[in-house]
């Protein structure tokens, strides 16, 4: 996978604040997103390296191209290289996620 999963290693996930301020030790700006239970992605790239965060709920991002897919949970980061094919399915509880690019 040329994908890069870190999972959140803390005892609690932590908040949006303190993701924004992993993002700004980063020199990075993270923009917010949200989606509902069940929302689908379909496969997409882009052109641009793509840093998430989820701060609440869950998703599911396959990789079409290796047949991998993670499950990101609160405080899970996911990073896409430009032009990594992918897709989404978000969980039952909804996701909001922070985003920025490299």
């Amino acid at each position: 996978m040329n994908a890069k999963v870190i999972r959140w290693s803390g005892d609690q996930p932590p908040g949006e604040e303190s993701i924004r301020a992993i993002y700004r030790q980063e020199a990075l700006e993270p923009y917010r997103w949200s989606n509902g239970p069940h929302d689908v992605y379909a496969p997409h790239s882009h052109s641009y390296h793509k840093v998430i965060y989820v701060v609440s709920g869950s998703i599911i991002f396959g990789l079409p191209d290796t047949g991998e897919s993670v499950t990101l949970n609160p405080g899970d980061r996911l990073e896409l290289p430009p032009g990594t094919t992918h897709d989404a399915v978000v969980g039952a509880a909804g996701v909001v996620c922070l985003e920025a690019h490299r």
